[in-house]
């Protein structure tokens, strides 16, 4: 008896927002819009969250990094400024923190920008990284190629390089580079080993940069030491001396990297007041970001849920009309018994039947954010190259990740809408007088 009533008012709530079905799909599409809309920014909130956890991972949750940084170049007492200027991580300072008992491992690097490497008569501007073989395991640098620096050309200073994917594919087109001899920094380094594409990392506030891989050339530490040596002019009037550039700490447990990161900062503070140097704690920063993907996701919801909301009055609207075109059709049914329960429980399935139509639509159109943002891709890419090509490698290859929870949250909410905002007209409805609304043309 209950289901053959509810199908009965079912039937008579499609068949009157049939009769006006331009005014019903305006506001189905409200609700659309708004359903959609959560979805999609969601989606592509967690994308981009996504994005930047994985980009933090990589650094390695159980790993502290201590960066040198330049600190500013002071004057003499006589005007004269010092021309090769000293800072940042020595050997003693890898030594401390070697001492740490929690520490298990370390991985001192050193680097040098804005380095042109040749063969033959084919350049390409390079990154020069004086690492150890550790450094690809830290890094997950995978081999295309050869192998990678190995502890005994780090013990017998052998003149070996391994060159990132770009750098590679610059200087040797088709040749196989492996065996083959580049000159780096105006000395010949033999190419042992070719890294995999590896994706860029960004930048991480202002104490570490983005690093780009793939134009990376890879030389033992030890040689870079040897030949390099710690001296490098930097501009017309003034040099620098850095032993290492970086030191990358590998900590036991988890739970000691809180701990063991204050360790290491007080040391470097007590051994370095110029504060030349900084740290970067992947833990923190996924702590950090999992908060922030909580406010944007928020942030977003709270944006999309206005779309929501107005296509929740455009519901109430539409009510309210039909409410005054069915007065006389209201009268009729008290007088023949209806009660108004009856008339509520009408209104409001038609209130139902518009949001939950434009809930499943909108969560339809949701699920096609992923074609979407691949067509404005390629449309972008297309038609405006430049532009394309100046974009950020994280803005180029973000990709939508759909959240289960926005879905179901976003189709119910639309329910919720659709019936607080039918509740007013249902309950204008119910409290009509019969005799009134008989008389009402």
């Amino acid at each position: 008896m209950l289901v053959t009533k509810l199908l009965q008012t079912l039937r008579l709530g499609l068949k009157s927002l049939l009769l006006h079905k331009l005014r019903s799909a305006l506001a189905v599409l409200g609700i659309l819009i708004g359903v959609t809309s959560v979805i999609w920014l969601v989606a592509m909130g967690e994308g981009v969250s996504y994005q930047a956890q994985q980009q933090i991972k990589d650094l390695g949750a159980t790993n502290i990094i201590v960066r040198s940084v330049k600190p500013p170049i002071v004057a003499s007492a006589g005007g004269e400024r010092n021309f090769f200027l000293p800072y940042g991580l020595v050997m003693d300072d890898l030594l401390r923190i070697r001492s740490i008992p929690t520490v298990v491992g370390t991985a001192p690097l050193r680097e040098l920008n804005k380095k042109e490497a040749r063969y033959l008569d084919r350049k390409a501007d390079v990154r020069m990284v004086g690492c150890r073989p550790q450094y690809a395991d830290l890094n997950q640098l995978k081999l295309a190629l050869g192998r990678f620096i190995s502890d005994e050309d780090e013990r017998t200073l052998q003149n070996v390089c391994v060159l990132g994917a770009e750098t590679a594919a610059a200087l040797f087109r088709y040749e196989a580079p492996l065996g083959r001899s580049v000159i780096l920094d105006d000395k010949i380094y033999v190419v042992v080993g070719v890294t995999e594409f590896r994706d860029a990392t960004g930048s991480i506030g202002g104490s570490f940069s983005g690093q780009e891989y793939n134009r990376d050339v890879y030389i033992p530490l030890a040689s870079m030491q040897a030949i390099v040596g710690l001296k490098v002019i930097t501009g017309m009037t003034e040099g620098e001396i850095v032993e290492f550039s970086q030191i990358t700490v590998t900590v036991k447990n988890l739970e000691d990297v809180d701990e063991t990161s204050a360790v290491i900062r007080r040391l470097m503070e007590r051994y370095h007041p110029a504060n030349d140097f900084a740290m970067v704690v992947p833990k923190e920063l996924l702590r950090q970001a999992e908060v922030t993907r909580m406010m944007f996701n928020a942030l977003l919801i709270v944006v999309a849920g206005i779309s929501l909301l107005v296509g929740g009055i455009g519901i109430m609207n539409i009510m309210l009309a039909t409410v005054t075109e069915r007065t006389r059709e209201i009268g009729i049914r008290r007088a023949l018994g209806a009660k108004q329960r009856d008339i509520v429980s009408q209104f409001l399935t038609e209130t139902l039947v518009l949001s939950a139509t434009g809930g499943l639509l909108g969560v339809a159109l949701g699920f096609s954010v992923p074609l979407v943002v691949r067509g404005v891709r390629w449309f972008v890419a297309e038609f405006f190259p430049v532009a394309w090509s100046t974009m950020p490698p994280n803005i180029r290859d973000i990709t939508p990740l759909i959240a289960p929870w926005s879905v179901a949250a976003a189709f119910f909410i639309s329910l919720f809408v659709g019936v607080a905002f039918g509740i007013y007209p249902a309950r204008r409805a119910s409290l009509m007088d019969p005799i009134d609304a008989l008389r009402h043309e």
